[in-house]
């Protein structure tokens, strides 16, 4: 690993908790008080659990957030940092609007995910020390259409990490407006890996079939991830075409393991290994995270995450 640089790979994102429900039916009669099997309380937000995991696994993570002066803040931030994350540049705000929060009520098929954005929603390029971002190899942003406040200076964001001679990435998970532009293609062209699950890649382009939006995605950016849940994930560069299968693990919780995979990718990424190899490695980090409720706290657990690596993970690459 190059030590010239401060981090191994620096995140702007969002930070907050996420609250999950176990147990609930798929249907919520009104005026009736539903009971839940189980709760966890955990770091949330997918750029939170992406820096916790990508940290735990051994390397130099810088955050830069924005935060409310409230207690779920302070408990974000701890999360965070207690996993050798470095949140000294997350802004800490006073005011009206808060930290975020998210309830996920996992069901049988499917997921019930409510957000409240809070303070993420009003993180701007001001926010950002690009100094402390640009110490870094690499850099990655999640959350992009979460970003309301910094998506019209997110291009000049990525622009600028480029121009410091970092590689960099991107995950822009869900759009809650369901508009799925707003900018994003300009971000693109200073992106080097473009992670998304196969409903966001034919959002974003616009055809309902995966050949043909892999096809015309790949035009645009150099290496796209598209994350295909049990079927595992493909890869794209340029002509070059990878498909690696998912690791058959009991599932306990799929929160957070698209962010996970992500985390288990860049690792390897930013050590110069073969895209197969990552994929993977990304798939394997992906499933280690459903082991555990909540998208961290498998990676909290470091006697369970050294063994299910030495069992699943192929000689060749070190960890």
């Amino acid at each position: 690993m190059n030590s010239a640089t401060r981090f191994d790979v620096t995140v702007v994102g969002e930070l907050n908790l996420d609250l999950i429900l176990y147990g609930l039916p798929d249907q919520l009669s009104p005026e009736k008080e539903i009971l839940a099997s189980g709760v966890t309380l955990t770091l949330g937000s997918s750029s939170a659990i992406f820096a916790h995991n990508l940290a735990t696994l051994g390397n130099r993570v810088g955050f830069v957030s924005r935060i409310g002066d409230d207690p779920l803040g302070q408990i974000s931030l701890d999360r965070l940092g207690g996993s050798g994350v470095d949140v000294s540049k997350v802004k800490r705000v006073s005011g009206p609007t808060t930290t975020g929060l998210t309830v996920i009520l996992p069901r049988s098929q499917f997921r019930n995910i409510l957000t409240y954005p809070g303070t993420m929603f009003e993180m701007s390029f001001a926010d950002l020390d690009l100094d402390f971002l640009a110490d870094s190899r690499h850099f990655h942003l999640s959350s992009f259409f979460l970003h309301r406040a910094l998506r019209p200076r997110t291009a000049d964001l990525f622009r600028e990490m480029k121009s410091a001679g970092l590689t960099t990435s991107l995950d822009i998970n869900d759009d809650p407006e369901d508009r799925w532009n707003s900018g994003l293609w300009d971000v693109l062209r200073y992106v080097d890996v473009f992670f998304l699950n196969e409903r966001e890649l034919k959002k974003v382009v616009g055809k309902e079939d995966l050949r043909s939006a892999i096809d015309r995605i790949s035009e645009a950016v150099p290496l796209t991830v598209v994350k295909l849940g049990a079927n595992g994930a493909l890869l794209r560069q340029k002509d070059r075409e990878l498909r690696d299968g998912a690791l058959p693990v009991q599932v306990v919780d799929l929160v957070g393991a698209g962010d996970s995979f992500d985390a288990g990718f860049l690792h390897q990424f930013i050590r110069g290994v073969d895209p197969e190899r990552c994929l993977e490695y990304a798939n394997l980090a992906g499933a280690f995270s459903t082991t555990r409720p909540g998208g961290t706290e498998a990676f909290r657990d470091r006697k369970h995450l050294e063994s299910f690596f030495d069992q699943h993970w192929r000689s060749g690459v070190t960890t």
